[in-house]
């Protein structure tokens, strides 16, 4: 919005001129959104208090500590995380850009998505929420649009093609089945960081580093000059996502002020269903879909473990984890949740940097 106000002026104005810098934008957006979930945070956690009266539920056959120490704990904190991402983008995104609002649509359908399994945890007091098919099918349904919005605002050949990493220039024509590409890679993100959620602090700090990633990957692709340089497909118009990427490291920094151990909020599958497909929809619209299984491999982790746990269960009635996801195995086996948190954290800095290394590799 504030672009789309001054930048009209910013040849008569060297103030206005500012606007028409993405980083400048990204780097306000980032504040704006800090600021926004700083003063929103108290009320929203008031208003999440008043209606939730036994916090979020916890499931018995967890972790036994999580039944004293987050008991009554509220959740659906993602709402906090939203409302100033979406403020933020807003205010200082280019808002003739399809790509932006293609991004918005899915995080947010994914976070209402999120909120009525919330709603439906605390208000009928049980772990289930919204069931397993339903939710698939509306996941499936919001990435479809997504993916097809995305594929409507980007040129030919790229916008039905998968990109690869490293190797120069390469694209691999999928017709048809890209949109089906893109809706899956929506689709897992936002589960693989929904299974990631599990401990404070665990999933919106490797969120924010992959959105910091993706933040620099979606300028770069975006300038025509730097993407040759670098001999990576350019996107046109990809660079207005590196401050929707910005703005949700500021929501997300906001929302941890209150999620830092002993947590006052939990995020819910509010935010963690609607920061999941944020990340898939930027990544596919960047054309950095593979990239984004490197930069969010402690996701794909934490997602395969759950896999390998009920695959192995159902065959042979064992279990190859003491619980999953993975965190909780570590749990189970005596590790302080700060010491998981944090060494997690330390993974997700290190994978993050080897999905850089792809951008100069070729």
């Amino acid at each position: 919005m504030i672009f789309n106000l001054f930048a009209p002026f910013a040849e008569d104005f060297a103030l206005f001129n500012l606007v028409r810098y993405t980083t400048f934008r990204a780097g306000a957006a980032c504040l704006t959104a800090l600021v926004f979930s700083l003063a929103l945070g108290p009320s929203v956690i008031r208003w999440l208090r008043g209606f939730q009266r036994g916090g979020q539920p916890i499931r018995e056959d967890g972790p036994q500590g999580h039944l004293l120490t987050k008991k009554g704990t509220p959740t659906m904190g993602g709402l906090l995380i939203l409302l100033a991402l979406v403020l933020s983008t807003l205010l200082w995104a280019d808002l003739r850009n399809g790509l932006v609002w293609a991004t918005l649509v899915v995080t947010v359908g994914y976070g209402l998505l999120g909120f009525a399994d919330d709603w439906l945890k605390v208000t009928k007091r049980n772990t289930k929420g919204v069931s397993g098919r339903a939710k698939l099918l509306v996941q499936g349904g919001i990435g479809l649009l997504g993916a097809l919005w995305i594929m409507s605002v980007q040129p030919a050949p790229i916008a039905t093609a998968l990109a690869l990493p490293i190797f120069k220039g390469a694209l691999i024509p999928l017709g048809l089945a890209f949109p089906l590409l893109g809706m899956l890679v929506m689709m897992g993100a936002s589960n693989a960081v929904n299974l990631t959620d599990g401990l404070d602090g665990l999933a919106i700090v490797p969120a924010m580093i992959a959105a910091g990633v993706f933040a620099l990957i979606a300028y770069l692709v975006g300038n025509r000059v730097l993407a040759d340089y670098l001999q990576i497909i350019a996107v046109p118009g990809a660079n207005e996502l590196a401050v929707f990427c910005a703005a949700l490291i500021g929501a997300g920094l906001g929302f941890l002020w209150f999620n830092a151990p002993p947590a006052a909020v939990f995020m819910g599958d509010t935010g963690s269903l609607s920061l999941g497909g944020a990340l898939g929809a930027i990544a596919v619209a960047t054309k950095h879909e593979i990239v984004l299984a490197i930069v969010g491999g402690l996701f794909v982790v934490e997602t395969v473990s759950v896999i390998i746990q009920v695959f192995w269960y159902k065959r042979t009635g064992r279990r190859v984890f003491l619980m999953a996801p993975l965190h909780h195995h570590f749990e189970k086996k005596g590790w302080a949740e700060a010491t998981i948190v944090i060494r997690f954290w330390i993974i997700a800095m290190v994978l993050a940097l080897v999905g850089l290394s792809t951008l100069k590799i070729r």
